[in-house]
């Protein structure tokens, strides 16, 4: 059960919200949690049993002498009376009920703010599923992980992509759910007049998601690129470091003349493959401010 979350939601709420995905579909099936016991009924309770023991006290003073009822007015009397009045506000409702009403107005707060994944149809599931992919291809990379990339617009805006992808394909998932529902059947020539233009513009708006989604597959695409590029640089590196070890061994061996040459050429394939990881990166890059909302047409 997966919930996106829009990153404005402060990150302690945005974590609870991710973990009661169990909780919104019980929502979504009408689920509501009972109302907490009212105050009166508690505070009733306590004051009772506080005049039950002030009487029972009243009576063992007539009883008993004056010595022994004054020490069960210490002992036992004010104990009481303290459990029935600084207590008399709680109630016998169990943490997991408190617990389960605090994660329900939690989720009320912040209605519109998050999308369940199985609020969405299929077709739409399919493209957040995409979205999501490119992004994980990103942010796991060894690129951005060593800081070749924009790490800290890649943290603002990857988020922002992902939770505007999903909250417009929840628009568009219940709109075109509804639309489906009315003009299934035979329709008149009149209402699919209307329906069509209508289904049009659901197309249209599917697009421009589809536009989105696969702008991220490219800086994705760029991504991954570098970062094979980045992962050759890495090994030529290892190899270029070792060199004299190498040249060393063939000057023992007797097989310079063989050797050397080819020694020679791993130097220049290293600069070659250090300027292929940098036109990745450029290119990686750029994809990137395809994302941004000022550089879509």
């Amino acid at each position: 059960m997966e919930v996106v979350v829009d990153p404005g939601v402060p990150p302690e709420d945005a974590r609870l919200i991710r973990d009661s995905g169990q909780v919104l579909v019980r929502m979504r099936r009408g689920w509501v949690p009972e109302p907490p016991p009212r105050a009166g009924v508690a505070q009733s309770k306590g004051v009772a049993v506080a005049v039950t023991a002030v009487a029972v006290l009243l009576i063992a003073l007539g009883l008993m002498s004056r010595g022994i009822g004054l020490l069960l007015l210490a002992f036992v009397g004010v104990p009481v009376l303290l459990v029935a009045f600084i207590r008399n506000d709680l109630t016998d409702e169990d943490e997991e009920a408190v617990l389960a009403r605090e994660v329900y107005e939690q989720l009320r707060w912040y209605e519109g703010r998050y999308v369940l994944t199985d609020d969405l149809d299929e077709a739409s599931r399919r493209l957040l599923a995409r979205a999501q992919r490119a992004i994980a291809t990103v942010n796991e990379s060894s690129v951005n992980a060593e800081g070749l990339l924009d790490g800290v617009r890649n943290a603002v805006m990857l988020p922002a992509q992902e939770w505007e992808i999903a909250r417009l394909l929840a628009k568009l998932s219940a709109l075109r759910t509804r639309h489906r529902e009315t003009v299934t059947g035979a329709v008149t020539p009149e209402v699919a007049a209307v329906a069509e233009p209508l289904a049009r513009a659901l197309d249209s708006s599917e697009e421009a998601v589809v536009a989105r989604v696969e702008a991220l597959e490219r800086y994705a695409a760029n991504v991954t690129e570098a970062e094979r590029a980045f992962r050759a640089h890495q090994q030529v590196e290892e190899l270029r470091g070792r060199i004299h070890q190498y040249e060393e061994l063939v000057a023992e061996t007797g097989a310079d003349a063989f050797a050397v040459p080819e020694i020679a050429r791993l130097a220049e394939d290293a600069d070659q493959l250090e300027q292929a990881l940098r036109r990745s990166l450029s290119s990686a890059h750029e994809a990137f401010r395809h994302l941004e909302p000022g550089e879509r047409s």
